[in-house]
């Protein structure tokens, strides 16, 4: 079946002045223009093309490579802003609209959004700012793996909403944001948690002793920017300061210090933590 908004491998079927026909068989199929044509390509060999709807509202093909397919979320940029709803630049020949029904909130030329990819009521594609009722809850992955996003929506009480392969469910909850973030910004994380609904609880941090040992080398890092000596101690120091200056919570902070302490590259005073050399 030819579905429109997603990537599909196709078959020639036939040439025409104007193009080629692809399809899966002689009952569906969808034209690719002739200026898309690979040169020398020949009847029943195959094409991964784009399929969409030109502005003229035909089923049509193409192998340029869009932003985004039907279900995913990409940064999107406005090009205009019309009476009917904003177009978006999504890399094809055809602007995508977003309706304003499906904005959050007024968009501004020239400027990026967050935009997941969605077919109308009668099939058009569209875009939408409502990432969240996009997103997928059957991501194929398990608690403890490393996996890729897209921040879509910063929360002041929830967190950092995430776009996991940009296109399924998941938050980094705000106790373990020791660093900050930005609508758009690529993050890897770690699962921690995958909810009965399927959607996932994220981190920033690895587990365990791998993370414990990255912690040291930036503690290290830091006090070479103190010239070995900070002014103050893992008892001393508030959670604030430790966030801002080794993006840390104070646990891990002082996790870290003491596997330092044990490997003897750093002393503790009673004001201080200074290098070892």
């Amino acid at each position: 079946m030819i579905e429109v908004g997603t990537k599909q491998t196709l078959q020639v079927i036939n040439r025409t002045d104007f193009g080629i026909y692809l399809g899966e068989g002689k009952e569906e199929k969808v034209l690719l223009p002739m200026k898309q044509v690979p040169e020398g390509i020949q009847i029943g060999e195959e094409l991964t093309v784009f399929i969409y709807r030109d502005s003229k509202d035909r089923l049509i093909a193409t192998r340029k490579e869009p932003l985004l397919v039907l279900g995913e979320v990409a940064m999107m940029t406005v090009k205009e802003v019309t009476p009917i709803g904003a177009f978006l630049d999504w890399g094809l020949e055809k602007d995508l609209l977003l309706p304003y029904k499906e904005q959050k909130h007024p968009v501004v030329s020239g400027e990026q959004y967050p935009i997941c990819l969605y077919t109308d009521k009668s099939g058009r594609l569209c875009g939408t700012m409502k990432v969240y009722e996009c997103l997928q809850t059957d991501a194929p992955y398990q608690k403890g793996e490393e996996v890729t996003g897209l921040v879509y929506e910063l929360h002041n009480k929830i967190g950092a909403f995430v776009a996991v392969d940009r296109k399924y469910h998941a938050v980094i909850p705000k106790k373990g944001l020791f660093e900050e973030l930005s609508v758009g910004q690529m993050v890897t994380t770690w699962i921690t948690d995958i909810r009965p609904d399927g959607k996932m609880n994220l981190s920033l941090r690895k587990k365990g002793y791998q993370q414990m040992e990255e912690d040291a080398v930036l503690i290290l890092k830091v006090l070479e920017q103190y010239n070995g000596v900070l002014p103050f101690t893992d008892k001393s120091v508030d959670s604030q300061r430790i966030k801002e200056e080794f993006h840390l919570s104070k646990n891990a902070f002082k996790r870290a210090i003491g596997r330092l302490l044990k490997e003897k590259k750093i002393k503790i005073t009673d004001s201080t933590i200074e290098q070892l050399k």
